[in-house]
């Protein structure tokens, strides 16, 4: 691994801590060169993924692209970093499970964020809806919004009938 501060490609790990949950090791690491003590995160990948994008290019599947939209989606909303950590490992488990293809259509990853965001907040859904199916008027977002059912009271997550299913995508 290499140091972060001297980019040195010598260092010894110190301490292990896997997390169950979502698959990962955290490493703490000590630089042999400099001495730097830094942390690396290391995550489970069955095989490299491409994104087919709508215009037809080719792109290797960004984790980390995929976590950025569903924070923006869920900014200032009451969903918390572990949560989104939670939900952008599922998507991407999900995708590896569920496609014995290595080339997925973007459609597809979209899709299958927008079902998994109503449950986890209905407003983040609104929001990257929005972005993902490109609205351009305001009855683009009434149209969607009058398809939600309120979350029944005390409720955690707001389970859109399967009959909206594919009339919201």
């Amino acid at each position: 691994m290499r140091c972060p501060y001297c980019n040195s490609s010598e260092s010894q790990v110190k301490d292990s801590r896997p997390n169950e949950e979502d698959a990962t090791i955290r490493r703490r690491r000590v630089c042999n060169d400099c001495g730097a003590k830094f942390t690396t995160l290391e995550r489970v990948q069955l095989r490299d993924l491409m994104v087919r994008k709508s215009g037809g290019s080719l792109q290797p599947f960004d984790r980390d692209k995929l976590a950025r939209s569903v924070r923006i989606a869920c900014r200032k909303r009451d969903v918390s970093n572990e949560q989104i950590e939670k939900f952008v490992t599922s998507i991407h488990r999900r995708l590896e499970a569920e496609n014995t293809d290595d080339v997925i259509a973007s459609e597809i990853i979209g899709e299958m964020v927008s079902e998994s965001l109503l449950n986890l907040d209905p407003i983040a859904f609104v929001r990257f809806a929005s972005v993902y199916r490109k609205f351009s008027k305001i009855s683009d977002f009434k149209k969607i919004i009058n398809q939600i059912p309120e979350a029944e009271e005390g409720a955690k997550v707001c389970e859109l009938p399967k009959k909206y299913k594919s009339s919201l995508f």
